[in-house]
């Protein structure tokens, strides 16, 4: 059987273990399916997931113009701090920063690879959890905008990593952490603004993950060098698919590729 689609970032259902669907316009793959199957991945061309161009794909899916002009990859996305739709001032379209950024979100304490800080919209939780391959979190913090979650999570920097080794992560180099204690510990360095949000009661998510074989040295698959690859698929873990031969394939890092996969 043969699927052809646009990458986008894997779907994902909390269940244990996680399920993971690849989504394509007119069809899905459920990829636990697929574990301990051999799968041949081929780069078939490149379509912007805003314009829809076959243009090359810069960042997270975008062509170069519409990375530096379309409102879903300002630079607030990635650096929460600087939203300013709260104050009613836009960066390149007010209405849809109202709308991302004027919501509930989280600010949360997440084991990947070693305990990290990170903001997410509370609607995207435990979602965002998945996507980075953390087998435990906790929500610390709930604000009502993006901005507040933003000065909190700069504020936990200087006390807690906030990047995650995805080497560690994928070889399940990790270690179980209280992290109601690491809470606990980093309450007083939350800002005045965001500390009447702190949660001071609520428990540890733990998510197990599709994974029957980890890689001992993971080696990216960058399809733009090796656009035919084929392998057995042992293990799914973050947007990574893991195979027996220690490739691994961040499916969310591709977004924008078009691609044809058979089994």
């Amino acid at each position: 059987m043969v699927y052809t689609g646009v990458l986008t970032k894997m779907q994902t259902e909390f269940l244990e273990p996680i399920q993971y669907y690849l989504v394509f316009e007119n069809d899905f793959i459920h990829m636990n399916q697929l574990l301990n199957k051999t799968i041949n991945i081929k780069l078939v061309g490149h379509q912007c997931l805003s314009c829809g161009l076959d243009k090359p794909i810069y960042r997270q899916g975008f062509c170069r113009s519409c990375f530096f002009d379309k409102p879903v990859a300002g630079d607030w996305i990635m650096r929460p701090e600087l939203s300013t739709a709260h104050l009613g001032k836009e960066d390149r379209d007010l209405e849809y920063e109202q709308k991302v950024q004027l919501q509930p979100h989280i600010v949360y304490l997440a084991n990947s690879s070693n305990v990290k800080v990170g903001v997410t919209r509370k609607s995207q939780v435990p979602t965002r959890w998945i996507d980075q391959g953390a087998h435990e979190a906790v929500e610390i913090v709930e604000v009502p905008n993006r901005y507040l979650a933003g000065i909190t999570e700069v504020a936990l920097k200087d006390h807690v990593a906030d990047k995650t080794n995805w080497r560690n992560m994928l070889k399940n180099d990790v270690k179980d952490e209280d992290l109601l204690e690491w809470r606990h510990n980093l309450k007083g360095y939350i800002p005045e603004e965001a500390q009447p949000y702190f949660i001071e009661n609520n428990t540890e998510t733990h998510l197990v993950f599709p994974v029957e074989q980890y890689p001992v040295k993971p080696k990216s698959l960058n399809l733009n060098k090796t656009p035919n690859y084929t392998g057995k698929l042992v293990g799914i873990k973050g947007q990574y698919l893991i195979f027996e031969d220690n490739t691994v394939f961040n499916v969310r890092a591709n977004e924008g590729l078009v691609v044809e996969i058979s089994m």
